[in-house]
């Protein structure tokens, strides 16, 4: 294994440091839109229970993790190689999509979003073909982490391009448009899912259709139950990576 590229490792730091303290920063100093106010412009299309927005700390945490653990560990991995580029662009996103949308640049954070979340999966990818079966360490450090990341960005991806095509005024709030978002969020996290075999880019997809369920059994019961059967159809394949060991 060769040395591990300090450059590359400080970049990766930043960025964690960025992702965590830029929204931080913009919801103390109120400055512009909070991200619930940016949603809420377009939301009636497809619309996800706040509490499922938590999930942010859990990531937060796994990313610092990850940033800390990329910056000490002496030597390059295969897993490390392929993702930490990557991994600077999609969590670089993060703080990014903060701004834009705090500033309400619509079209600019779909930009940003569908980018990190495409990012961050070919570099999954990448460590899955080059290091199929990588350290312990790699993995609860590295991978799952950004996992979780990924599997997150997808389905926000989804309600953000929605979100932004109903503010515009270019699809209506009706059942039609959540069905095909609720669509593309399981063919997408699934095919991907698929190829990663990773229960921990599954979770957060699943976690956020359930939100979707909570949010809108009162108002569009048809599509909360359409996001319950994604969540389950997606759970079932996630049972089916863990029963095969992968990450």
């Amino acid at each position: 294994m060769s040395a591990r590229p300090l450059g590359r490792s400080l970049a990766v730091f930043a960025a964690v440091i960025a992702a965590i303290a830029i929204p931080a920063i913009q919801m103390t100093q109120s400055i512009g839109l909070t991200a619930a106010e940016f949603s809420s412009q377009g939301d009636q299309t497809l619309r996800v229970a706040g509490y499922a927005f938590s999930i942010w700390g859990l990531i937060y945490f796994g990313l610092a993790a990850y940033a800390i653990y990329q910056l000490t560990v002496a030597r390059e991995t295969p897993t490390l190689r392929a993702v930490a580029w990557p991994s600077v662009v999609a969590i670089a996103g993060c703080g990014a999509w903060i701004l834009a949308s705090a500033f309400n640049q619509q079209w600019l954070t779909i930009a940003i979003i569908v980018t990190s979340a495409g990012v961050m999966v070919a570099g999954l990818k990448r460590a899955r073909a080059d290091a199929p079966a990588p350290a312990f360490r790699d993995k609860l450090l590295i991978v799952w982490p950004l996992s979780l990341l990924a599997g997150w960005l997808t389905i926000a991806s989804a309600v953000n391009i929605l979100t932004v095509l109903t503010a515009q005024g270019i699809i209506g709030p009706d059942l039609t448009w959540a069905a095909i978002g609720i669509a593309a969020v399981l063919l997408v996290g699934g095919l991907v899912g698929w190829t990663l075999r990773s229960r921990f880019y599954l979770a957060p997809i699943i976690w956020g259709l359930m939100g979707v369920y909570v949010a809108e059994q009162a108002g569009k019961p048809t599509a909360a139950w359409l996001a319950a059967g994604a969540a389950l159809l997606l759970a079932l394949e996630a049972a089916a990576a863990l029963r095969k060991g992968r990450g």
